[in-house]
């Protein structure tokens, strides 16, 4: 696959950058090249993504960020199984139990929300820093979710850094899985007063949570786009951002 003429190999973190020092230093190149272009494309071009991840795969295969990379691409098209064995191999090389929440997810996006509950309540979970424990309370409280169990999903997310007032990096995402919670049990003026607490702390827009919170509070946003046209003639539906009859399967 192409690499564009600005991507160096250089912009990949020093501790991967080391892992590849085992390599060549013609195939190390190579291989931080198509791991930056993982990276880059991930979020926006997931396929993409995977595809670069491929190449990294198959020329460096024993190199565990490269395992760990192509895991995280799989992961991001939905390819659990693929993103779980990447990241079992992974964790083989290090040691590491880094991987362990979006393993325990891997697992819930194959249909097993009781091997990730399972895996919850491992032992490794307490090897986990902060951020990795928050991950886990989350992937935890979807499983529930997954098997039905609303209120039980409730208090798994019911935790000190939901108390918490100060704001770190993953307050927004555990504050909009507690409101998103609370909707589907039914607790909309809960819900509501969760999902604004997580637009205060979604700096980066992570969530969409200013858009729950306007859906909830009624706030219709027009497509201006669409607006354009039925000035042109087009109908109200249209103007709304409405498909017409034709648009529907």
């Amino acid at each position: 696959m192409p690499i564009p003429e600005d991507v160096t190999g250089e912009e990949i973190d020093k501790d991967v950058r080391q892992e590849l020092q085992s390599l060549p230093k013609g195939l190390a190149e190579d291989v931080a090249k198509n791991l930056v272009m993982v990276a880059r494309l991930i979020d926006e071009d997931p396929e993409g993504a995977y595809g670069y991840s491929k190449v990294a795969l198959r020329l460096a295969s024993r190199v565990a960020a490269v395992r760990e990379a192509a895991g995280f691409a799989a992961y991001a098209n939905q390819k659990y199984a693929e993103a779980l064995a990447e990241f079992r191999a992974a964790r083989r090389m290090t040691g590491n139990t880094d991987l362990w929440p979006v393993m325990a997810d891997c697992e819930r996006g194959l249909g097993r929300p009781e091997k990730a509950l399972d895996m919850a309540g491992a032992p490794d979970v307490h090897k986990l820093d902060k951020a990795g424990q928050v991950e886990m309370r989350l992937v935890a409280a979807g499983a529930r979710r997954d098997m039905g169990q609303l209120d039980a999903a409730i208090v798994t997310l019911q935790s000190p850094e939901l108390a918490s007032n100060a704001v770190q990096p993953w307050t927004a995402r555990l504050r909009y899985a507690y409101a998103d919670a609370l909707l589907a049990a039914g607790r909309q003026g809960e819900a509501r007063e969760w999902f604004a607490k997580a637009v205060e702390a979604d700096k980066d827009g992570s969530t969409d949570a200013s858009d729950r919170l306007a859906e909830m509070d009624g706030v219709e946003f027009v497509d201006a786009f669409n607006e354009d046209e039925d000035e042109d003639g087009g109908s109200e539906g249209q103007a709304q951002g409405q498909p017409d009859e034709g648009d529907k399967e």
